[in-house]
């Protein structure tokens, strides 16, 4: 048997740090500002969707497990409000408050597109398959505090804080199965095509020249030796 001291092992942080990446690059590029997150990881014993605005989305598969994003006003807003500017809306016509439904939509596609981005991670760099539910978003007023129940057997729960551009803060809590994977082979990780620069690259290659149109007297040259 080969010794498996040099095993390469993925846990729960493992994971934990590929689902924080996914949520700064998709942020990231959404609304044009660095988002970033904690170099510490806070262990948790449950989960809760809290104000201002809570947002869960359950995945199975692979393995099983939650994610919860829990939002303070301000930085729903300012996500919110730079993603639509981006997306070139009028200020005049956002939302005025974290409690429309247009900022609980805007948040929960942003979180959906956070979530996709991590499912395709795991089939890339774990080679297993997980799928999600449709993220569920909430506004919730000071007083409301839910707890979701993950209906995991061994749950391992983190909580990472994030800041964004204009350092509000916002958070994210993760809950799966205690799991391990194990490299057992070594394997290429395949590279996600980006669509935006594959445009770009067409657009910067240069035109194939036309050719020139034929002369009237080489088209009735040709016409002649045809007997017309």
């Amino acid at each position: 048997m080969n010794p498996q001291d040099n095993s390469v092992v993925f846990g729960t942080e493992d994971i934990l740090r590929s689902l924080c990446n996914s949520v700064t690059k998709v942020l990231s590029i959404a609304t044009h500002s660095q988002i970033r997150y904690s170099g510490m990881v806070q262990r948790i014993t449950k989960t809760c969707l809290k104000p201002d605005i809570g947002c869960f989305v359950l995945f199975d598969g692979g393995f099983s497990g939650l994610v919860v994003t829990n939002f303070s006003a301000q930085a729903a807003m300012e996500l919110y409000e730079s993603y639509m500017l981006n997306m070139g809306m009028a200020k005049s016509d956002l939302a005025a408050s974290h409690t429309s439904d247009e900022v609980s939509n805007v948040m929960g596609e942003l979180m959906n597109q956070i979530v996709g981005d991590f499912t395709s991670k795991v089939a890339r760099e774990l080679q297993t398959h997980i799928t999600q539910n449709q993220p569920k978003m909430l506004a919730l007023n000071k007083q409301v505090m839910l707890s979701v129940d993950t209906n995991l057997d061994q749950p391992e729960s983190r909580r990472v804080t994030f800041f964004t551009g204009r350092n509000n803060i916002f958070y994210l809590e993760l809950a799966i199965d205690r799991t391990e994977f194990i490299k057992l082979n070594d394997f290429e990780t395949s590279e996600v095509t980006d669509p935006d620069e594959l445009i770009a690259q067409a657009n910067a290659a240069p035109a194939v020249a036309a050719a020139p149109p034929e002369s009237a007297s080489e088209q009735d040259e040709f016409l002649r030796s045809l007997g017309m």
